[in-house]
């Protein structure tokens, strides 16, 4: 299980920190330019690393991993409506500098995230790391929600343009489905499901770093 857990959380490491890097040197070579395309260069490669992020669910489920489920479903089903639905259905957004943001927010939390993950399931634990880990998020999250919330407002006036996943479903039903209104919905749940996921990774953090000075007080 430990071997299967850290190729796991190496790919992921792989993967972020290519896409972290990509950003970094993109911007520093190309400048403000570099931004309007982010989606075009790392947009792949960004997709695969979320999509593999389904299986943590899984790992929590069979017992892999001890985080609790809700949270983390909540953490992932957000970005892959951003990305999945948001972002990659709509050409017009992918070009916007907010998403150039919004990768950024997210990988740099992933990168510290996965280096964590990957160095403690070999046993290896760096004070300052964990510190990080359990930090980093604070301004991070908020942040990404943020970030999530200003994409689905840029997407709005596409989705009532090209009227994409807007539906009539047949009869007997007769029903319309307007799809902007769903994502008028889903902004508002993006605020709710951020204050749980805070409380939940408040607590977290409070246990990991009152568990890690007990043990460096005991050493």
């Amino acid at each position: 299980m430990n071997t299967y857990l850290f190729l796991y959380y190496l790919i992921q490491f792989c993967g972020h920190s290519w896409i972290f890097t990509n950003m970094i040197i993109r911007f520093l070579s190309f400048g403000k330019d570099s931004l309007a395309d982010t989606f075009y260069s790392i947009g792949l490669v960004m997709r695969l690393c979320q999509s593999l992020s389904i299986l943590e669910l899984l790992h929590i489920l069979v017992g892999f991993e001890e985080n609790r489920f809700l949270p983390r479903f909540l953490q992932i089903t957000e970005r892959i409506i951003i990305l999945f639905v948001v972002i990659t259905s709509q050409e017009e957004v992918q070009g916007k500098y907010i998403v150039c943001v919004l990768f950024f927010l997210w990988n740099l939390l992933d990168v510290v995230r996965y280096t964590y993950c990957m160095l403690s399931v070999t046993g290896i634990y760096f004070e300052a790391l964990t510190w990080l880990n359990y930090t980093l998020w604070i301004p991070g999250y908020p942040l990404s929600v943020l970030a999530k919330a200003f994409a689905i407002y840029e997407s709005l006036p596409h989705f009532e343009s090209f009227g994409t996943y807007s539906t009539k479903l047949p009869l007997p039903f007769a029903l319309s489905i307007y799809f902007p209104y769903i994502l008028k919905l889903y902004l508002a749940m993006l605020f709710v499901g951020m204050y749980f996921i805070t409380r939940y990774l408040w607590s977290e953090r409070k246990a990991h770093l009152e568990a890690s000075y007990i043990k460096e007080k005991r050493s």
